[in-house]
């Protein structure tokens, strides 16, 4: 399934500096190993100053078990799990329903943070690096 997410992303201009699966690592979410081998990978730590973004309740499971921050996203993701069309179907209240629905989910999870999408998970990062540079840890 990664080659194919990976094909497609290429081919729209995205190509990961680093990519892991399970099968790499022996066992998936919420397990931290994932994360912890693109840490390797990347050279780049320590963890508790990294985040991990998620559309899922594992996903933020594993960023946690791993002591990264984590932010969980909800109407581009798995939790609303709608297409662009479905999305602008919707009316108001049913969007806010939605929304409220996944952020309720990842809360749950864990998320330290939650955004509708990667694309505005900006502001958390930004509030993270904050909170580190306030000493504040993940954990």
């Amino acid at each position: 399934m990664l080659d194919f997410l990976l094909e497609h992303a290429r081919a729209r201009g995205f190509s990961p500096d680093c990519a892991v699966c399970p099968e790499d690592v022996g066992s998936g979410r919420p397990k931290p190993w994932m994360c912890y081998r693109n840490a390797v990978r990347l050279q780049s730590g320590p963890l508790n100053a990294m985040v991990k973004i998620g559309d899922t309740p594992s996903d933020i499971e594993e960023g946690r078990n791993a002591g990264m921050w984590t932010i969980g996203i909800t109407r581009t993701g798995n939790e609303t799990g709608l297409t662009a069309a479905e999305w602008e179907a919707l009316d108001d209240r049913a969007r806010a329903r939605s929304l409220s629905v996944g952020r309720k989910r990842l809360q749950a999870a864990g998320a330290h943070f939650v955004a509708q999408s990667v694309g505005e998970s900006l502001e958390a990062i930004e509030r993270i690096d904050e909170r580190l540079q306030a000493g504040e840890e993940p954990w």
